[in-house]
């Protein structure tokens, strides 16, 4: 059986049950690098070179832990999501920037992903991808009409708020395969917005198990995850110029869906550093959350020398000033 290694790093955390069903239903076993830890981040850091961001060295250390033990590597050089707007320009040269940087790769299926002409639809990728493993075409379009099936599921979970550990998972179990559900509703004193990219808020290494933490304290964390697509659209729209930048349309449209829902006590941004795109983002989000509802807004900005005191202390900090406020 053919086995193709999808690393556990960045645009896993939005497309991985898309990515998963349609290997398997092609008949090859998907192998997921481990959760991140200190292993997988210095290997990373050695191979990649140092100008990039952390997401992006990250995910070349969970490259090297599938390097060896795949027939294939999922790196699909993604341009563009929807039309006239685009992912990180990083995420388009990273096959190129692999194969520069890291010797005895598996092959890759790095199919470009580009739908900013409004003509590219995820049927014609997955089948681009499915003539490198078999020849069977219709074995092809089922496996497309499952994949789609899945990521509709799970995006429509995601907007709920909750996730069947079936949704990713599946039959076989395996454990840590599954995204971290957005958080649900709980007993906390306070409403926290948490924006920032999935693949840094989501993966509790380097994220420094920031939602745990912020529950310990009493908040109940709400992520972009939670709105739909319609709404941070039309939320974005209010910009006095279009944003083309997909991830960060996102943090912009739900923060503003946040803000005028006027649920929120306070609103936390996690950038990493070295992103253009973020920075600004990050400043766009600070000055027009202030301006909209005035609510209170902390940027953290993490990278690989980042340290859980300093983060805990300002979470701390945070948390408290939003008691006082909520008090007085």
């Amino acid at each position: 059986m053919i086995k193709v290694g999808i690393p556990r790093s960045l645009l896993y955390y939005s497309y991985f049950p898309l990515w998963r069903a349609f290997f398997t239903e092609m008949g090859a076993e998907v192998v997921v690098s481990p959760e991140t830890n200190k292993a997988i981040l210095d290997a990373g850091l050695r191979s990649a070179l140092d100008e990039t961001c952390l997401p992006v060295k990250l995910f070349f250390g969970h490259v090297l832990a599938l390097t060896g033990s795949v027939d294939y590597l999922l790196v699909p050089r993604l341009i563009s999501v929807e039309p006239k707007a685009y992912i990180c320009p990083k995420f388009m040269g990273l096959p190129d920037m692999l194969r520069a940087r890291i010797p005895n790769l598996p092959p890759l299926i790095d199919v470009a992903v580009d739908f900013s002409r409004g003509t590219g639809n995820w049927e014609n990728v997955l089948s681009s991808m499915g003539r490198l493993l078999a020849g069977d075409r219709r074995l092809i379009r089922q496996a497309c009409r499952s994949a789609q099936a899945a990521q509709s599921l799970f995006q429509e979970q995601l907007e709920k708020g909750w996730l069947l550990p079936e949704a990713l998972n599946g039959a076989a179990g395996e454990r840590g395969t599954e995204r971290p559900a957005p958080p649900s509703p709980g007993s906390g004193r306070l409403n926290i917005a948490l924006l920032g990219h999935d693949y840094n808020i989501y993966d509790e290494y380097i994220s420094m198990n920031l939602i745990k933490r912020l529950r310990s304290m009493g908040a109940r964390v709400a992520t972009a995850d939670l709105v739909s697509q319609a709404v941070i659209d039309e939320q974005a729209g209010t910009l006095p110029k279009k944003l083309f930048w997909t991830l960060g349309k996102k943090m912009i449209g739900a923060a503003f869906a946040f803000c005028d829902s006027g649920q929120f006590d306070g609103i936390i941004y996690v950038s990493s550093f070295g992103c253009g795109p973020e920075s600004l983002v990050g400043e766009l989000l600070a000055r027009w959350v202030k301006r909209r509802r005035g609510i209170p807004f902390m940027l953290l900005t993490i990278d690989e020398h980042s340290g859980a005191a300093g983060l805990v202390t300002r979470l701390e900090a945070f948390t408290d000033m939003l008691l006082r406020r909520e008090k007085g």
